[in-house]
């Protein structure tokens, strides 16, 4: 079937052979399918009932097959990863991994930068002197084999017809569409070779998904395509009503991930905790959660973190000497709450956009971020503070910018009447 036929079939809604949706694939990454066909694909898809499930699936290892699929035949343990949705104050990744390290996992996990008012894994990295997430396959392999996990950027040869297509959605405004967000997802990380994949979906305020019908359809269309396509997974849908972590900010976020490295607590380790356990459940590692705590207790996670960052060109010992190791902002300011109250709401988006004025983030694709900048020490959602009583703390690279970005958090902030704070995990699927 040929492209024409294939858009054509997608136009009417007719069923679309896992054949014809390999050789589109194919032919994204050759570049024999124009860039009007995909931008034509994207819009089928996007305007008409879709793919269904089977059709996503098709296109999901079409694309994971349209370059390099790592296998793992000597690894120690289960090869395990875990992806975000995208959130704020989320640094996750940064204690997940080497977590999984220490409980004996092989963790190649391929991450990706700031989306919109998200922070991105790789930008969090780029916080630490010297370390490169720009690494290829045997880069990946050599890093994985010290230190039981790397954090890198996808290669040109991993997953290159997603590649193409996603730039194409983006300049067509197709980006919002389930069946194309999980092939996607999943492509790439069906190409990393995993044997488990647990996916954290946020829901809430600073979330993509606000709505948790939206999360959960989105959740299981992730689960049965990857189960489809042979990886076993599960998801968790998690708040985002707040950030994970006290922080926003991209040295600010690797600080609060080495305090959980160090053995601190919060909704940071929680959270790694469950996502951990679940794929190391899915794996058929057993006690995870016992064994994931302990490596946190025992340091056994900040040792695997530290020869991570290290065989990626980091400090050889960021994991002792962290502190002198980030950047820090020449201005660092409190925000003081105007009235007694509990921290009754937390507009987690606008947190991120305050990050992005601050110079954390990108307003368009390429620009130069400062490290130091963004948002720590957090007023936590229900709690009780007083008039005066600080809200967060303002990293800033002049005074003029920590003026603003003041105003910004008490709009985003709200000190009122207690209200119920929503769990850390709303629900499982898969």
């Amino acid at each position: 079937m040929g492209v024409r036929a294939l858009l054509d079939n997608l136009r009417h809604g007719r069923d679309v052979a896992p054949d014809a949706l390999a050789a589109f694939a194919r032919g994204l990454a050759d570049g024999t399918v124009s860039d009007a066909q995909a931008g034509a694909f994207a819009m089928a898809v996007c305007t008409g009932p879709g793919l269904g499930e089977a059709g996503r699936v098709a296109l999901t290892r079409a694309m994971a097959d349209s370059g390099d699929r790592l296998a793992w035949p000597d690894a120690p343990g289960p090869v395990v990863d875990k992806h975000s949705t995208g959130g704020v104050g989320d640094a996750v990744s940064l204690v997940l991994a080497p977590m999984l390290a220490a409980c004996g996992a092989a963790v190649p996990m391929i991450s990706g930068r700031g989306l919109g008012h998200t922070g991105g894994t790789l930008d969090k990295l780029d916080a630490i002197p010297g370390l490169s997430v720009e690494q290829d396959e045997d880069g990946l392999r050599r890093i994985v084999d010290a230190a039981g996990c790397a954090i890198v950027a996808a290669s040109v040869r991993v997953a290159p017809a997603d590649r193409r297509l996603y730039a194409i959605r983006d300049q067509t405004g197709t980006v919002d569409q389930i069946d194309l967000i999980t092939a996607s997802i999943l492509s790439k990380k069906l190409a990393a070779g995993l044997g488990a994949l647990v996916l954290d979906v946020k829901v809430g305020s600073g979330a993509f998904m606000r709505d948790i019908a939206a999360a959960r359809d989105l959740a299981r269309a992730l689960v049965a395509t990857a189960n489809g396509a042979g990886c076993p997974t599960a998801a968790l849908l998690t708040d985002m009503d707040r950030p994970v972590a006290p922080a926003c900010g991209n040295a600010l976020e690797v600080a609060a991930a080495m305090e959980v490295l160090e053995g601190g607590g919060g909704r940071l380790a929680d959270l790694s905790v469950a996502l951990g356990a679940r794929v190391l459940a899915l794996a058929g590692i057993d006690a995870p959660e016992t064994r994931l705590r302990a490596a946190l207790a025992s340091g056994g996670a900040m040792d695997r973190f530290g020869r991570m960052v290290a065989a990626q060109g980091g400090p050889v010992d960021f994991a002792d000497r962290w502190r002198g190791a980030l950047s820090s902002a020449p201005v660092v300011r409190e925000v003081p709450a105007p009235v007694a109250g509990h921290v009754a709401r937390i507009d987690g988006t606008a947190l991120g956009r305050i990050v992005i004025a601050l110079g954390g983030g990108r307003e368009v694709p390429g620009a130069r971020i400062d490290p130091a900048v963004g948002l720590d020490r957090i007023a936590r959602l229900g709690d009780r503070v007083e008039a005066g009583a600080p809200l967060a703390r303002i990293h800033a690279a002049d005074a003029d910018a920590a003026d603003r970005a003041a105003a910004a958090v008490l709009a985003a902030i709200h000190v009122g009447d207690a209200r119920a704070v929503p769990p850390l995990i709303h629900e499982e699927a898969g």
